[in-house]
C-alpha cells in the first residue's frame, strides 16, 4: 500500500486543473453538512459508501426544517445507492473474473486501443518516412511501459507512477519520477553537498544536484516546482484516456540531438526522440559524388571510393574509402635521415624527424671542447665555458680561459637551504649546501604539540584525530591530522531498497542511490519479459503474454481448448466428455473431469449475528450421467433398460467351493467368456463361516482361515508346555510337536538343563533333563578319611555305597593316638592337683577370717597360689607336638 502523500489526489505535486489541491482544501471548500446522530458511523455512510460495509447501524438524521433539508437528504440518499450498485456490480465482476476462463476479450480491448493511440501519435512522423517505423522501437518501448500498469517506476520511492500522479522526466536517461519525490531528492543533494562548507563559502558556489539514476548534474535553478508534460509545452496536462498518460497531445517540436534545424514531429511522448525523418540533399565525405536526397538523421554517407587526399607526410595519399573525419596517419615505411643525418633507418612516414643516440663531438669555436649534446639541428653554438663566469656562491665573477675552473671566493656561502628559513654558513664551495642541522622549536601538523628538533626533520605527534568525517559516523583516526579529513574510505553497505543489495559506495550521509540493477519479470512460459527496477518484482504484475499455453490437459482429453499463456490452473474443459459407458454409447456432455462443485458448510458461524459465508467451490470429478439415447425394444432411455431380478436365491457356488450365495437374485459381471455360468461373481455374497475341516491328531487349535477351498495351512501357533524335570516352561510350535517321534519329542520337551532331582547318595543328577528315574550309578568323587582323620583319598561315590573300599588307621596313626592318650591324662591329673590346692588356699583364708586377725584392715587377703611344674611348662610340650602331628597329616 502507497504512502497517503503518494496516492492520486492527495500529494503535493498534483498539478492538474481542478486535481491539483490538497484534500484539506478540498474538505474546506465543501459546504459543512448537516450533523447526524449516528456519529462516525453516519459520518462514514456519507462518505462515498465505506460505511455501509461496517458493523455499526447509521442512524437516520433528524427531519429537516424545511425543503432545503429535504433535498439535501434525497440527494445523500442517492449517492449512497449508486454507490452501493457499483461497488456489488465490482464484487461481482471480480467473482466472474476468479472462475471464468481468462480475460482475453478485455486484454484484446485494451491492446486494440493502446494500438490506436500510438497509431496517433506516430502519425506525423511515419508519414515523413513512408510509413517506415523502424527507427521508432526505442520510443515505443517507453511509450508501451507508460500504458503498462505497473511498469514506470520511481526509483526514489519504489512505487508505481500512476496515470494520476504528477511526474518528472530526466532528459539524460529519461527515466520517470513523482515530482515530489525528485523536489525532496534535489533538496536532500544539495543539502548534503553545502554542509560541509563555512559560512564565509556557503552560497558562493552553485553546486549541482545529480538525477537518481544516470547521475546528470542539474543547477540549483533547474530544481522542478511545477508539472509538465513531456515536451514541457503544457503546465499540469489533463488526463485524457486516449493519450499516452502524462501527455498534453501536441507535437512534441523538441530539438533533435545531435541538433540538425529540424523538431521532433511525434506527439507528446516519454523517453528520447527518433532520429529526424526530414529528408534533405548532400554529398559524400570526400565530396567527390553529386549531392543526393536523404534522410536527415542519416545524411553523412560514403560513396566508397578513395579518399585520395594529401596526408601529413606531403608524399603520398589517403588510400582509404570515402570516410568522416581526418584521415589516419600515412601506414606506409621509408628510409629517413636522423636529425644529423649520420644515420639512415626505415620508419613510418608519418613521423619523418627522429633521433638517434650518438653524441655530435663537433669541435666548438674555442677549439678546445667538442659539443656534448645528443643528435640535433642546426649549429652546435658557443663554448659554454667562455665569457664571464661566477663563483659556486655567484658573488663574484671572473672572466678566465675556457680551459680554467672557476677558483672559490672565499666568502661565506649564504645560499638559502632546503629549509627555506636558514642559510649556508659553509665558504663558497662546489655542490650542493648540506642539510639544515639547526634545533628550531616546531608544532607538530595538528597543532597540539611542540618540540625542539633538527630543522630538517618533520615533526609529527602520535595524537590521533577524533573528529568525525564527512559520513557523519565515523572518525579520521589519522595521527596528526592538520584538520582536513580524507572522506571516509569505508563502505557503506547498508541494504538499498530494493531489499536485495547493498549500497556499493564508500560511506556517505543521507540516504543511499537507487538500486541501479533491473530484474526480468517473466510470464509464466517465460517467453514474454519486462524489466523493472530491482525491488519491484514482487510487486510488479507479470505481463500478458499472447503465446498458447503449452501445458498438458488435466482432464482425459488429449489436447485441451487453446487459450493464452497465463498463471494458476487453467481453465475448465469445455470440451464432449466422449467417454464409453456401459451401454456402449459416448458421453455427450461437457467434460466433468474437473467440474466446480459448490462446497457450503465449512465455516461455522459463531451467532446469529454473522452473515452467512458464501459457499466455497472446489474442482472434483463427477461422473458420467446416465445414458438417455432410447432403445429400439422398450420406450425406456438406455440406462432403463436393464435384466431385472426374480426374488429367488442366486445358489451360485461361492469361492470357497463349499457354500453358495444366499442373496436375492441380482446381476453377476462375466469377468471371463469361459466362466462357469455357476460360479459366483464380485456382486455375489463373500463366505464369512468359519473353516470346519478335521485338524491333524494331536492339534488342538482351529484353522485360522475363514471357509476355503483345499487342504488347511500347517498350524503355526505355540505350544506351553513343561520340560521333563517340570521346572522350565516351554513353547513349541504346534507342527513340530505333531509330526515328532518319540525320540524327536524327548528332545523338544527337554530344557536341555541339568536334572535337579538327588541320587539316594544324596547328589544331584548329572544327567541332561529327561524322564523317567535318574540312574543310580553316581560317579560323584567323594573324599574318604581313616577313623583319626589323618588320611584321606577321593573315591567315586557309587563304590562307596557298595562299600568296596575302606580306609585303615597306620601305625603312625596308632602312635599319635597314644601319644595324645598320654597327654590327656596328665592334663587331667595335673588339673585334679590343681583344685586341691585351690580349695586348700580357699580353707586357709576363712580360718584366718574367722579368727580375726585382720579384723580393722579393709584390703582383701591376696592369696599366692604356687604354680605346679606342669602348669609352667605345658606350652612347651604341647607346641611341638601338635607341629609334628601337622606335618604328618
Amino acid at each position: 500500500m502507497e504512502a497517503p502523500w503518494r496516492q492520486g489526489g492527495r500529494g503535493r505535486g498534483r498539478g492538474r486543473p481542478g486535481e491539483g489541491f490538497s484534500a484539506r482544501a478540498v474538505v474546506a471548500a465543501r459546504p459543512p453538512a448537516p450533523r447526524a446522530r449516528g456519529g462516525a458511523c453516519a459520518a462514514a455512510a456519507g462518505s462515498g459508501g465505506e460505511g455501509a460495509s461496517g458493523k455499526c447501524r447509521v442512524l437516520p438524521p433528524p427531519r429537516p426544517a424545511g425543503r432545503c433539508g429535504s433535498r439535501a437528504e434525497l440527494s445523500s440518499q442517492k449517492k449512497f445507492d449508486e454507490i452501493k450498485k457499483a461497488n456489488q456490480a465490482a464484487a461481482k465482476k471480480l467473482v466472474e473474473d476468479q472462475f471464468s476462463s481468462s480475460s482475453e476479450d478485455d486484454d484484446e480491448d485494451a491492446e486494440v486501443k493502446q494500438g490506436k493511440i500510438l497509431a496517433k501519435t506516430f502519425t506525423i512522423y511515419t508519414s515523413q518516412t513512408d510509413g517506415d517505423a523502424s527507427e521508432l522501437e526505442r520510443t515505443r518501448q517507453y511509450m508501451d511501459e507508460a500504458f503498462q500498469s505497473g511498469a514506470m517506476t520511481c526509483l526514489i520511492c519504489i512505487a508505481s507512477v500512476k496515470r494520476n500522479q504528477a511526474v518528472w522526466s530526466c532528459c539524460g536517461c529519461f527515466c520517470i519520477f513523482h515530482l515530489v519525490c525528485i523536489q525532496k531528492w534535489a533538496k536532500d543533494s544539495l543539502f548534503l553537498v553545502s554542509s560541509p562548507l563555512t559560512d564565509d563559502d556557503f552560497g558562493k558556489k552553485d553546486y549541482p544536484w545529480p538525477c537518481p539514476k544516470c547521475r546528470f548534474e542539474y543547477k540549483r535553478s533547474e530544481t522542478p516546482s511545477r508539472y509538465y508534460c513531456y515536451c514541457g509545452k503544457v503546465e499540469n496536462p489533463t488526463l485524457d484516456p486516449w493519450l499516452v498518460p502524462h501527455s498534453c497531445g501536441q507535437i512534441c517540436e523538441r530539438e533533435f540531438k545531435p541538433s540538425c534545424g529540424h523538431k521532433c514531429l511525434l506527439l507528446c511522448h516519454p523517453g528520447p526522440c527518433p532520429p529526424c525523418p526530414k529528408m534533405v540533399t548532400t554529398t559524400c565525405h570526400c565530396k567527390k559524388a553529386k549531392p543526393v536526397p536523404r534522410r536527415c538523421s542519416a545524411k553523412g554517407w560514403s560513396c566508397h571510393l578513395p579518399c585520395g587526399q594529401m596526408l601529413l607526410c606531403g608524399q603520398h595519399t589517403c588510400e582509404n574509402s570515402c570516410h568522416a573525419g581526418d584521415c589516419q596517419p600515412c601506414p606506409r615505411v621509408s628510409k629517413q635521415r636522423c636529425v644529423c643525418g649520420r644515420q639512415t633507418a626505415e620508419r613510418l612516414c608519418a613521423s619523418p624527424q627522429w633521433q638517434c643516440d650518438q653524441v655530435c663531438g663537433k669541435p666548438l669555436p674555442c677549439g678546445n671542447h667538442t659539443c656534448e649534446q645528443v643528435c640535433h639541428a642546426g649549429p652546435c653554438g658557443d663554448c659554454p665555458r667562455s665569457g664571464k663566469r661566477s663563483c659556486p656562491c655567484e658573488k663574484s665573477k671572473f672572466t678566465l680561459p675556457c680551459t680554467e675552473d672557476v677558483p672559490t671566493c672565499g666568502d661565506s656561502c649564504d645560499k638559502v637551504l632546503e629549509c627555506g628559513i636558514h642559510k649556508c654558513s659553509q665558504r663558497c664551495h662546489r655542490g650542493p649546501c648540506e642539510i639544515c642541522r639547526q634545533e628550531v622549536e616546531k608544532q607538530c601538523r595538528c597543532g597540539k604539540h611542540t618540540k625542539r628538533v633538527p630543522c630538517h626533520k618533520p615533526y609529527l605527534c602520535e595524537t590521533k584525530c577524533t573528529k568525525i568525517r564527512d559520513c557523519q559516523k565515523h572518525q579520521c583516526r589519522r595521527k596528526c591530522c592538520p584538520g582536513n579529513c580524507p572522506p571516509c574510505d569505508q563502505v557503506c553497505g547498508r541494504t538499498l531498497g530494493c531489499r536485495n543489495h547493498k549500497c556499493p559506495s564508500g560511506c556517505h550521509r543521507g540516504s543511499c542511490n537507487p538500486c541501479p540493477e533491473t530484474v526480468d519479470v517473466k510470464c509464466n512460459c517465460g517467453k514474454t519479459i519486462i524489466k523493472v527496477p530491482c525491488g519491484r518484482e514482487r510487486t510488479i504484475k507479470p505481463p500478458k503474454c499472447k503465446q498458447l499455453c503449452s501445458r498438458p490437459p488435466t482432464c482425459h482429453h488429449s489436447t485441451q481448448e487453446k487459450h493464452y499463456c497465463h498463471f494458476g490452473r487453467c481453465p475448465l474443459c469445455r470440451q464432449p466428455c466422449q467417454k464409453m459407458l456401459a451401454c456402449g454409447h459416448l458421453c455427450p456432455v461437457s467434460c466433468h473431469d474437473e467440474a466446480l462443485v459448490k462446497q457450503p458448510g465449512l465455516h461455522q458461524s459463531a451467532g446469529p449475528w454473522e452473515q452467512p459465508s458464501e459457499p466455497a467451490f472446489i474442482r472434483t470429478a463427477l461422473p458420467c450421467p446416465p445414458c438417455e439415447v432410447p432403445t429400439p425394444v422398450s420406450p425406456l432411455p438406455c440406462h432403463s433398460a436393464n435384466p431385472y431380478s426374480c426374488k429367488r436365491s442366486c445358489g451360485r457356488l461361492l469361492d470357497c467351493q463349499n457354500h453358495t450365495c444366499m442373496k436375492e437374485c441380482h446381476h453377476v459381471t462375466k469377468l471371463n467368456s469361459t466362466t462357469d455360468g455357476k460360479k459366483a461373481g464380485p456382486e455375489c455374497s463373500q463366505c464369512e463361516e468359519e473353516c470346519t475341516k478335521p485338524r491333524p491328531s494331536g492339534c488342538p487349535h482351529r484353522c485360522i482361515l475363514r471357509c476355503h477351498p483345499g487342504d488347511c495351512p500347517s498350524c503355526l501357533q505355540m505350544l506351553k508346555i513343561k520340560c521333563h524335570c517340570k521346572l522350565s516352561v516351554l513353547y513349541i510350535e504346534c507342527l513340530k510337536l505333531t509330526r515328532a517321534d518319540l525320540k524327536e519329542k524327548e528332545l523338544l520337551i527337554s530344557c536341555k538343563n541339568q536334572c535337579p532331582k538327588e541320587l539316594p547318595c544324596g547328589h544331584r543328577c548329572k544327567e541332561i533333563c529327561h524322564s523317567g528315574s535318574c540312574p543310580l550309578n553316581c560317579s560323584q568323587k567323594v573324599k574318604l578319611r581313616c577313623l583319626c582323620k589323618r588320611l584321606k583319598k577321593e573315591i567315586q561315590c557309587s563304590k562307596i555305597e557298595e562299600g568296596q573300599v575302606s580306609l585303615e588307621c597306620d601305625a603312625l596313626c596308632k602312635e599319635m593316638k597314644q601319644k595324645a592318650s598320654e597327654i590327656k591324662e596328665a592334663e587331667a591329673k595335673a588339673a585334679i592337683e590343681e583344685e586341691k590346692r585351690r580349695q586348700q588356699a580357699e580353707l586357709e583364708a576363712f580360718e584366718n577370717r574367722l579368727k580375726g586377725r585382720r579384723k580393722n584392715k579393709r584390703r582383701k587377703d591376696e592369696v599366692e597360689v604356687e604354680q605346679s611344674s606342669w602348669q609352667k611348662y605345658k606350652n612347651l610340650i604341647m607346641l611341638p607336638m601338635f607341629g609334628v602331628a601337622v606335618v604328618v597329616i
